[in-house]
């Protein structure tokens, strides 16, 4: 199943069946957010971004299109496995009601 939304002009799709948030703009693929998920929490394991796009903020982008589909559901925290998804909740404090405590 895929479920996608807009932000700034890209699509970010969630593709449940690949464990994975795709960012694509123009039928393109620029980056991929990796997670685990166990019906709790949603383990974002890695951002990357495909290396001609890289330097534009396009982990960035993905990071925050999976945040706000997952404050949007409301059914799951998340464990910010990936650095640059902890430094991204550090930079968004005001998301940090998503993430999981231990």
């Amino acid at each position: 199943m895929t479920d996608s939304t807009m932000i700034d002009g890209f699509i970010v799709t969630d593709e449940a069946d690949a464990s994975r948030y795709t960012l694509t703009r123009d039928g393109v693929l620029v980056s991929v957010l990796d997670y685990h998920d166990d019906g709790r929490t949603r383990a974002l394991t890695r951002a990357f971004t495909i290396p001609t796009f890289r330097g534009h903020g396009y982990a960035g982008k993905i990071v925050a299109g999976a945040v706000a589909d997952l404050e949007r559901r409301g059914d799951r925290k998340v464990a910010p496995v990936c650095w640059y998804v902890a430094e991204w909740f550090e930079q968004n404090p005001d998301h940090a009601g998503l993430l999981r405590r231990h």
